[in-house]
């Protein structure tokens, strides 16, 4: 073994590097060197932004659609809970009928 601990680079870091590559300001390896990281990685990086960038703005806005049948469907498990703790706090304190 070497012992040479391998480097935890965070995804802000990641980030960074990556969208600095995508612009093409300034090529990969200047990129990997001023940074300090491998020319391959960064290529990895940017890759993988690209990758992901379609998927950025997939969720849509406003109220998610609800089934129009599990909503009823949980109401009434709600009400049969209820009634039982109803029940049960009625005859613990001796007003059962």
């Amino acid at each position: 073994m070497s012992g040479v601990k391998r480097k935890i680079f965070g995804a802000e870091f990641k980030a960074k590097v990556g969208l600095e590559a995508i612009h093409g300001v300034k090529t990969i390896n200047q990129i990997a060197q001023d940074y300090g990281v491998h020319p391959t990685q960064v290529g990895q990086w940017k890759k993988e932004i690209l990758e992901r960038a379609g998927s950025l703005f997939e969720g849509r806005r406003g109220p998610k659609a609800v089934n129009e049948y599990s909503e009823p469907e949980r109401l009434y498990g709600e009400i049969g809970k209820l009634k039982m703790e109803l029940d049960w706090l009625k005859k613990k304190s001796g007003l059962s009928q």
